[in-house]
């Protein structure tokens, strides 16, 4: 973005995650290491930011999705231990370059990192088992388990730091009895895998629901996803958004006069008697869904709520003023905590995390106290 007014920027409160981390650390036992989950650039908050935000706060371990998420938190400077989710098969060579702890789905994966590893002659590096109990995505199912011992009884270039698998319901009390299910089968398969070993890695299970609901069987690690960004599982726990989407206006029109109307397809009606109109440089390219247009959504200004008019365009929305004291350079809010990322969701029929990761790399982040 260029000049003052038409500054773009996501801000990151370091005291909203501080306090969303302490309240997830607060549920664990102290001997329990806690994983922070910075894929999809840290659910759209910045991923170096935010990964360097909890290696101060003193997290255990960090986890992507993919090696070139890795690899970037490494280039930054993040020395935490990072687990890659999704390792495939074609980065081995980068991930142990860089440092990266591959989860391990099948035996495909398992020899084909094995194999880049004995060409350097490393043995013993880290890797962690993932098994299936009933997400049915990834990881290994009971049957296959004979068949993974094996393997690793005769692959010293690696040692299991870990096994775990990944609740499907947690946050779901009608689903309560599946879940236990899945907890009861991972007990079993991590317990095989561990005794045939001779040795135990660390066991993990619980996602951000989990912890909060199913503390009891946190084992020896818990992964923190959505939770350390402000959203809880339980009613009446109200976690704080840590990001903000904040624009501030480029123009502020008074329209009148017969038939106008605002923005493609006009499909933004001017009011009779008048309507004051205010363009944001932010649009569906930054995040702001297209159904939030005309109206069905309103953003935060100056303490009011006003809504959209017309139709959401590519780096640009229109929003209706009339009414409210506005200005070029004042400083809208497309949500954090007025309207908050929930509200949206809502409108739109989806989750948080989506609206979180549609916010776009070309949005600066920005740390704030």
């Amino acid at each position: 973005m260029n000049g003052e007014n038409d500054f773009s920027r996501l801000e990151l409160n370091l005291g909203a995650t501080v306090a969303n981390y302490r309240y997830f650390r607060s549920l664990l036992d102290p001997r329990t290491k806690l994983l922070t989950l910075v894929k999809a650039n840290a659910y759209g908050h910045g991923a170096v930011e935010f990964a360097s935000m909890m290696q101060k706060a003193g997290a255990d371990y960090l986890a992507v999705a993919l090696p070139v998420e890795g690899m970037e938190l490494r280039k930054a400077g993040i020395s935490l231990p990072i687990l890659v989710l999704t390792a495939g098969t074609d980065f081995s060579e980068e991930m142990i370059d860089n440092r990266l702890e591959p989860g391990i789905p099948n035996l495909y994966t398992l020899k084909a990192f094995c194999e880049a590893l004995s060409k350097r002659g490393i043995r013993d590096y880290p890797i962690h088992i993932k098994l299936d109990t009933g997400m049915h995505r990834l990881g290994f199912v009971p049957s296959e388990l004979d068949a993974l011992l094996e393997c690793l009884a005769d692959s010293p270039q690696v040692r299991v730091k870990s096994c775990y698998s990944h609740l499907a319901a947690a946050e779901d009390p009608s689903e309560d009895a599946f879940t236990l299910s899945q907890i009861e089968c991972f007990t079993r398969g991590a317990a095989k895998i561990s005794e045939a070993l001779g040795y135990r890695p660390m066991w993990h299970i619980l996602n951000s629901a989990g912890i909060e609901r199913f503390p009891q069987y946190q084992f020896d690690m818990v992964r923190l996803g959505i939770g350390i960004y402000g959203i809880s599982a339980l009613p009446g726990v109200h976690l704080r958004p840590v990001a903000s989407f904040k624009v501030k206006v480029l123009q502020v029109k008074h329209l009148s006069g017969p038939d106008q109307t605002v923005g493609y397809g006009r499909r933004g009606k001017v009011n009779p008697d008048g309507s004051v109109t205010a363009t944001i440089p932010a649009g569906y390219a930054d995040g702001i869904d297209r159904h939030l247009g005309c109206g069905r959504a309103s953003f935060s200004v100056n303490g009011k709520r006003v809504p959209t008019i017309g139709n959401i365009c590519m780096d640009m929305c229109m929003l209706d003023v009339s009414g409210v004291e506005v200005k070029a350079g004042d400083t809208v809010t497309i949500f954090g905590e007025d309207p908050t990322v929930e509200e949206l969701a809502s409108i739109l029929g989806t989750i948080p995390y989506e609206i979180l990761t549609s916010v776009p790399r070309r949005i600066e982040r920005i740390i704030v106290k």
